[in-house]
């Protein structure tokens, strides 16, 4: 019964923040990811919170006043023969067999490579534009390390001592300008990282690790947290058009690495998120080529938001 309303109202969650997104043209990535985080939090609490405010909630009264019943479609049996219900758990089955290959693995492998010393790099020299480039950023300043790599490629790894790599190849490419933002968003990537904000959203989509909706939602918080952070290297650099410049080059060069292998080998799924990753790096360059539009105070949408998730998801049992 948890499992299923959690799907339930996770699903009316996210039309509902969705919607009010659109019709309130809510465009700031650090509003947008505050409403989205409702999507996942709200149905890990509302089972019990609903519970304990009406006991009776489950019964056949209840359920009749209710706006969707969802035990009367799992008691349904297609073909006569294959409960609705059955197919409801292979579904939830498939999306937490999804979740361990794609999400736990790599950051598991991920996790222990790191830990055996495979991020490997070398420090800039005194007098290159990489240092330059450090050199001009104000604050604290990670350390940076060079892989000898001709890919571009360019993270950075939080903990105690927080890093940021960069690929030979990459550093070849960009300009002074260029690394220096370049860098700076990968700062704003370590300076999140340690808010408990992104710690609880990971964990919280952890415990619902079966839900495809929270799923879906999570990846999109993940989106507008590069936004976020693309917004964090231009006020620390104040220049957005540098960090445009970056992710073009780095697209271009990610693109032409890609596209003899997709015309041959990606399988259809690998084009989807290709194609979806496209449509981000895209997005995300269109909006640092336009001006800066500060986020405005959206407290009270945020609450209608709020009340209107609770009230029609307490009616669907």
């Amino acid at each position: 019964m948890y499992l299923a309303q959690s799907f339930l109202h996770s699903l009316i969650a996210a039309l509902i923040v969705d919607t009010a997104l659109l019709a309130w043209k809510i465009e700031a990535p650090v509003i947008r990811q505050r409403f989205r985080l409702l999507v996942i939090v709200l149905p890990i609490i509302s089972f019990p919170l609903y519970q304990y405010i009406t006991p009776e909630r489950g019964s056949a009264l209840f359920r009749l006043d209710a706006f969707f019943d969802i035990d009367r479609w799992l008691d349904l049996e297609l073909w006569g023969m294959v409960p609705v219900g059955v197919l409801f758990l292979l579904f939830l089955v498939f999306t937490a067999v999804v979740f361990v290959l794609q999400e736990m693995l790599p950051i598991t492998q991920h996790t222990l490579s790191s830990g055996d010393g495979a991020l490997e790099g070398a420090r800039p020299e005194p007098e290159s534009r990489v240092t330059r480039a450090i050199e001009t950023l104000p604050g604290r300043k990670p350390e940076v390390f060079i892989i000898d790599d001709e890919a571009f490629a360019m993270f950075s790894s939080t903990g105690k001592d927080p890093a940021v790599y960069l690929s030979g190849g990459l550093v070849e490419k960009l300009t002074l300008v260029e690394l220096r933002a370049a860098i700076a968003h990968e700062i704003g990537h370590i300076q999140r990282s340690r808010r408990p904000a992104m710690v609880l959203i990971f964990i919280l989509r952890v415990l619902m690790f079966c839900n495809p909706i929270i799923l879906m939602e999570f990846r999109r918080i993940v989106q507008e947290e590069e936004k976020i952070c693309d917004d964090v290297a231009s006020s620390i650099t104040g220049d957005r058009a540098a960090l445009a410049g970056a992710l073009r080059k780095f697209y271009d060069a990610d693109s032409e690495e890609r596209a003899p292998a997709m015309k041959d080998t990606l399988r259809l799924r690998e084009r989807i998120e290709e194609y979806s990753h496209t449509l981000l790096i895209e997005d995300r360059i269109a909006r640092l080529e336009e001006p800066l539009v500060p986020p405005v105070n959206t407290s009270a949408e945020f609450i209608i938001v709020l009340m209107t998730i609770l009230a029609v998801n307490y009616y669907i049992v």
